[in-house]
């Protein structure tokens, strides 16, 4: 009973961490496909409320179109891609390199959800995961959610990892 408690005691405090960074809902998306970024944050920032959400779309990632929030701001940061891509028959150079979402409240004790749709290049390497940096800002504290692993290292052995979607082939 006890080795049974003290398993399930380490499932919990082990899973506990997980819930703490800021995360995609879906973490898997094939590559040449659309896919809905629906980003969790499920905390303050110490006891704080959450005031900004910022996301950097990295390169591969275009056609990026996110949802309004009630009672935040919403800015896109566009500028060129590093080579262009085929959206629909047709080249696309550049595009948003940034969602901003400000202005709002989310109390420490509340869980909310920000959404943008994009489409995954069909030339991203499948096999992958595509990192997304977050900033999560509250009353003038900072989650840098940016850590991304080097080859090889374990992602769950970073402290402030960047949320990721692990790209798989398109069927």
């Amino acid at each position: 009973m006890n080795r049974y408690l003290l398993s399930a005691g380490a499932l919990v405090l082990g899973t506990g961490s997980a819930f703490a960074h800021v995360t995609f809902e879906t973490q898997e998306a094939a590559v040449g496909s659309t896919y809905k970024a629906v980003l969790r944050v499920p905390h303050g920032c110490d006891g704080k409320a959450t005031t900004a959400v910022r996301v950097q779309i990295p390169e591969g990632v275009i056609s990026v179109k996110p949802m309004p929030k009630p009672g935040w701001t919403l800015q896109v940061k566009k500028g060129k891609y590093e080579k262009s891509y085929q959206l629909h028959g047709q080249a696309v150079t550049s595009g948003v390199k940034e969602v901003d979402w400000s202005g709002g409240s989310l109390p420490d004790e509340f869980y909310e959800e920000f959404i943008f749709r994009a489409t995954l290049a069909a030339d991203l390497p499948a096999g992958q995961t595509l990192y997304f940096p977050v900033v999560q800002e509250c009353d003038g504290v900072a989650e840098r959610w940016i850590e991304i692993p080097a080859s090889g290292q374990d992602e769950d052995s970073l402290e402030s990892p960047a949320p990721g979607i692990k790209l798989v082939p398109r069927e």
